[in-house]
């Protein structure tokens, strides 16, 4: 795979180059909540423009419906990406239009124009390879060279990473190279001890990984609404806690097979419960009350793991050789139900492990919490892209950069 440090290489100064970021950031109204993703995507940029190139660069953001959608706009993401690289930053209005086409026509050596959103485009995202190949083939006529470096989309075979790539010299950004070699540490010649922690609500999110990691982790930490799935699978009760029954039979499955190859699932012994979910934009008092993991009142439902439960999450961190986290192990939005997502990600700094936070709500919760992100090895940009790797599938944003 050819990387930016070869494109450098080979010379940039006067040349258009595209740069797929991955800058789906959320937004409360116009405002930024979150710039992790910006800011990871700053280096390449900078190094481009600052080799001359004229860079344009293009993400996706949110779910538009393949039209323009002004709450979906890229608009706050251009002033945020300006302030970060210490320059202006031109916003285009459309992705291959006349403000596009205006916009990338005006640009000197070393600006940088920021296209709209390109799923406002239905190519971006089409199912069909034709219309996908023709919303690629305007793309490309803006350029001269790509560089993909938005790695939380390379999981999908969407114009601007599978079929862009194809119709222009390419190489990969330092992000993305950056994440390829991490996750080849959890994949290839582990350090052991190998612990991992998976948390989030849907249990079915997982279920790949699990079935992938059964034969490679040592130790496997279950929080998150999904462990609801698994203690119901175990004979207990979990009240009104979410629950997906139809996922029981293959939960059931991976507990033997771990059983059977000497993994360990490290299962809550508490949660903390209340009797409704929270208004998480009116974080007020909601009665929490900490609870026996194995038997849940019928009332309550489970929102995060309880103290105990953190108390032996961080013992079984505590010799890890090497880590790897992909979900929150509670509702983290609300303070009652933060502390045992803050307990995980402290047990993570305190272990002398390589450390990797697998992008998505684990992310976004290190950063909301206050934690260092320099503390971790490593904090990926994307969540889904780390599972679907971890689970062994070709992702397709990397094989179109494969030479």
């Amino acid at each position: 795979m050819k990387t930016i440090e070869d494109l450098l290489d080979e010379g940039v100064a006067g040349k258009r180059v595209f740069v797929r970021a991955d800058l789906n950031v959320p937004l409360s109204g116009d405002t930024i909540t979150d710039d992790g993703r910006i800011r990871a995507a700053v280096r390449t940029i900078a190094k481009l423009a600052a080799a001359g190139a004229k860079v344009i660069v293009a993400s996706h953001l949110g779910r538009p419906k393949g039209a323009p959608d002004p709450q979906f706009s890229l608009a706050p993401v251009a002033k945020r990406l300006g302030e970060l690289l210490d320059k202006d930053v031109v916003f285009a209005t459309d992705t291959v239009g006349e403000s596009a086409q205006a916009a990338v026509s005006a640009l000197a050596e070393g600006e940088v124009v920021l296209l709209e959103n390109l799923r406002f485009n239905p190519g971006e995202t089409a199912k069909d390879d034709a219309e996908r190949g023709a919303f690629a083939d305007q793309l490309a006529a803006l350029a001269d060279a790509y560089v993909g470096d938005g790695f939380g989309a390379v999981h999908r075979k969407h114009a601007s990473v599978y079929d862009l790539p194809a119709r222009l010299p390419h190489a990969a950004g330092g992000l993305i190279a950056t994440e390829v070699a991490v996750l080849k540490k959890l994949t290839e010649d582990v350090a052991r001890p190998y612990v991992v922690v998976l948390g989030g609500s849907k249990v079915s999110d997982k279920l790949g990984v699990i079935d992938h990691l059964l034969g490679k982790a040592d130790r496997i930490l279950i929080g998150g609404g999904m462990m609801f799935t698994f203690l119901k699978a175990q004979g207990h009760e979990v009240g009104g806690s979410l629950l997906q029954e139809d996922q029981i039979p293959a939960v059931k499955e991976y507990l033997q097979r771990a059983k059977d190859q000497g993994v360990e699932f490290v299962l809550p012994v508490d949660v903390v419960a209340t009797d409704s979910f929270p208004d998480l934009k009116n974080p007020v008092a909601t009665h929490p009350v900490t609870v026996s993991a194995e038997a849940i009142p019928g009332d309550l439902m489970g929102l995060d793991i309880g103290p105990e439960s953190r108390k032996l999450f961080a013992s079984k961190l505590a010799d890890a050789a090497t880590v790897f986290w992909n979900g929150p192990m509670g509702v983290f939005e609300h303070p009652d139900f933060a502390e045992g997502t803050r307990a995980v990600a402290q047990a993570l700094i305190d272990s002398p492990a390589f450390t990797v936070v697998g992008g998505g709500d684990s992310a976004a919760a290190v950063r909301i919490l206050g934690f260092d992100e320099n503390a971790f090895g490593h904090i990926s940009t994307g969540g889904g892209a780390s599972l679907e790797y971890l689970e062994g599938k070709t992702l397709p944003g990397l094989a179109a950069l494969e030479d």
